[in-house]
């Protein structure tokens, strides 16, 4: 599958890392360092623009390596860049860590996840088919 992408930022584009990969990271585009501190959250430019198909959504996820060593993450995961987007695709950071966070121009801040969904249409009906589970929610299991 194809993405068209502009890119405006001073980095490569993404791109897989290994032949698994499912994501691809994306880099701060900054002027000068951002420094997040504890708790604080910021929208991190990244410089590109991308098209998707029809279909197609980007999520954009943590990084496991930035959320594990210092507490930094994205705070709306995965968040969604639609098929109908056209805007920078810009990453909601937040620092959930007791320390100052410096984010530099060119580090790897998030992945970029393309993936297909469906779009539903509902069916209004009074009743539900029954399950085993059935209501049980948030800790049902007892585990």
């Amino acid at each position: 599958m194809k993405v068209r992408i502009v890119n405006h930022s001073k980095h490569d584009v993404p791109a897989y890392e290994t032949e698994g990969s499912a994501g691809m990271d994306l880099r701060a585009n900054l002027d000068a360092e951002v420094i997040l501190k504890p708790l604080q959250r910021n929208l991190i430019a990244t410089g590109l623009f991308i098209e998707l198909p029809l279909g197609f959504e980007a999520q954009i996820r943590p990084r496991s390596g930035l959320a594990f060593k210092h507490g930094l993450t994205v705070l709306n995961s995965p968040g969604t860049i639609d098929a109908d987007y056209r805007g920078e695709v810009k990453v909601l950071l937040v620092n959930l860590s007791n320390e100052d966070y410096v984010i530099k121009d060119g580090e790897r801040i998030a992945q970029m996840v393309i993936a297909k969904h469906e779009r539903a249409a509902f069916e209004v009906v009074s009743e539900l088919n029954t399950t085993v589970r059935g209501a049980g929610g948030f800790g049902h299991t007892g585990k």
